[in-house]
């Protein structure tokens, strides 16, 4: 299943991506531009100010991902949360990011010193997102079994990012043999589920260092969940790349508004995933460089009451306290009942030169 590369690095325009690095993070626009071109380009301004390394789009018209039928299986079921009942002719038309908008959207993004890029749903999207030198291709969850589309995108010789959403471990090994087949070991694969909005309890983090380490790739998280809670623990099991959908406000609607972020959470996302990733370091058992005031601080052993020469020494006029600077506690039995040698002031370390 796995390959004999040890690469779990990739480079996406100048950044590198893995976990040696800081979390990769993905905004995923959608359709959040609710047919506005300058609301789209919008969310690219308000992305650029989060953190957020990249934006993302999704290439398709509604007659390359569907056909225009009214069929039972062409509607999304009646108890879907978001779309119930929705015909998906119409919701892709609906949600589809025109293609004489990616141009525009790219060049605002690049302005910005943001990475474009998009998930490409047929050989046509391919082709668009080539002319526009993106420099990554998503595989969406539902497409991972488009083997046809897989063999395209990977013969673009960028990084390919999959997203795992209702796949299961065989979908996924072929997925990445694919890929691979092609010449191209640039993948990064996402744990994903695929529901809108996504319940916590079905997103299985844990799934997460299993990808990496079973296929040998950058793994990383899309996640349909609201708020970062959930993008930010992914980061302590090893997730490098996060993925989430952003809006300008949730308020306005919008088919992906309802799982979506606002500007300032996706702030707080690139801030805190930032902290997590921080806050892994290595194993360590040793008192860290910043940790010197504290030792300093540590319990010792000290005279707390004024002695002199030939007093006894006992719990009275000797303590484990605040700070540093005497024997350590575990000596106290050992002290205990000897005579002290000179004279000492309480406050006075105790050290064995003068017992």
């Amino acid at each position: 299943m796995g390959s004999t590369s040890d690469k779990r690095e990739v480079t996406i325009a100048e950044h590198h991506v893995g976990e040696a690095y800081r979390p990769f993070i993905v905004a995923e626009m959608s359709g959040n531009h609710n047919g506005d071109l300058g609301r789209a380009l919008a969310i690219v301004d308000a992305i650029a100010e989060s953190g957020a390394q990249a934006v993302k789009l999704q290439t398709y018209r509604a007659d390359t991902i569907t056909v225009d039928v009214d069929l039972p299986a062409f509607r999304i079921t009646d108890d879907h949360q978001l779309w119930a009942g929705a015909n998906l002719y119409k919701l892709y038309d609906q949600a589809h990011t025109p293609w004489e908008w990616h141009e525009q959207i790219f060049a605002r993004a690049r302005e910005h010193g943001l990475v474009p890029f998009s998930s490409p749903f047929d050989f046509t999207a391919v082709d668009l997102l080539r002319d526009l030198d993106a420099p990554a291709y998503k595989i969406a969850s539902l497409e991972i079994g488009d083997i046809p589309l897989l063999r395209r995108v990977a013969q673009a010789g960028k990084p390919v990012i999959i997203s795992t959403g209702a796949a299961n471990l065989s979908d996924i090994d072929l997925a990445v043999r694919t890929i691979r087949a092609e010449g191209n070991d640039q993948v990064v694969i996402l744990g994903c589920t695929s529901s809108y909005p996504a319940s916590p309890a079905e997103t299985n983090l844990r799934t997460i260092p299993v990808i990496r380490d079973a296929w040998r790739v950058v793994a990383g998280l899309s996640d349909h969940t609201a708020g970062i809670g959930v993008a930010v623990a992914a980061v302590a099991l090893g997730a490098s790349m996060l993925e989430k959908h952003v809006t300008l406000a949730r308020s306005d609607g919008g088919v992906d508004s309802d799982f979506s972020l606002e500007p300032h959470e996706l702030t707080a996302l690139a801030e805190e995933s930032l902290r997590a990733w921080q806050s892994l370091g290595e194993v360590c058992f040793t008192p860290t460089k910043g940790e010197s005031e504290s030792l300093r601080l540590r319990r010792s052993l000290y005279v707390v009451k004024d002695v002199h020469a030939g007093d006894v020494l006992t719990d009275v006029n000797v303590r484990s306290i605040r700070p540093a600077g005497g024997l350590e506690p575990v000596f106290l039995d050992a002290v205990m009942g000897r005579r002290f040698t000179r004279d000492a002031t309480m406050g006075t370390p105790l050290t064995w030169d003068i017992i």
